[in-house]
């Protein structure tokens, strides 16, 4: 199937905006000179690690800023025939909350960026996962019981967002234990996000 020339471009992000700051530093400087995509690739990332946030900070506001540019394309976005539209999250929605895993790691996150400065987000993630594993089943109740909490609100504000936006099953006169057990069927549906709104809650913990 052919590429959709009208689905807006997809959002770039910091690094990506440094990368190509980079591109054309070089071809100014080098008009004539071919690149080695994988040593121009390999300096840039060794560059990146060792700036400031401040350094990053203008990268991050150009990612930022072409999120909402994306997000406002979306909306508007009408796939062409026979193309399949990525489902357009209503950002007035419960955010589906996170794991017991993901509230264990803005726990400790912090500290082991401090313990180990030079770990890339990949390695403080590997790092976290197996703190997480070698952690006594007494000691993860606490952010089981938190995520539990979370998740059951979640369920109830979904179920009350429902019979705003749609009527639900309330306002069609059904009984109150078809509200409460449509989110957690819902949430079956929705396992192929879980990866996708996961990730929103760690980039909003970078």
């Amino acid at each position: 199937m052919g590429k959709d020339a009208g689905k807006p471009r997809g959002k770039m992000s910091s690094y990506a905006y440094f990368v190509q700051t980079c591109r054309e530093e070089h071809k100014k400087k080098h008009p004539e000179a071919s690149v080695n995509f994988a040593e121009f690739s390999k300096k840039c990332s060794e560059r990146w690690k060792t700036m400031s946030g401040k350094e990053k900070g203008k990268f991050e506001d150009l990612a930022k800023l072409d999120k909402v540019r994306y997000d406002n394309e979306m909306q508007n976005y009408v796939p062409a025939k026979g193309g399949k539209k990525k489902k357009y999250k209503d950002p007035n929605a419960p955010k589906r909350p996170p794991s017991a895993f993901f509230i264990f790691c803005s726990a400790f996150r912090p500290k082991v960026k401090t313990e180990y400065p030079g770990l890339t987000i990949g390695e403080v993630a590997k790092r976290l996962g197996e703190m997480w594993n070698g952690t006594p089943s007494e000691d993860k109740q606490p952010y089981e019981k938190k995520a539990s909490k979370l998740k059951e609100k979640y369920e109830k504000d979904v179920a009350l967002y429902r019979q705003k936006t749609k009527g639900g099953p309330a306002a069609a006169g059904k009984a109150p234990a078809k509200v409460e057990k449509k989110p957690q069927e819902d949430d079956d549906d929705d396992d192929d996000d879980d990866e996708e709104e996961e990730d929103d809650y760690d980039d909003d913990d970078e």
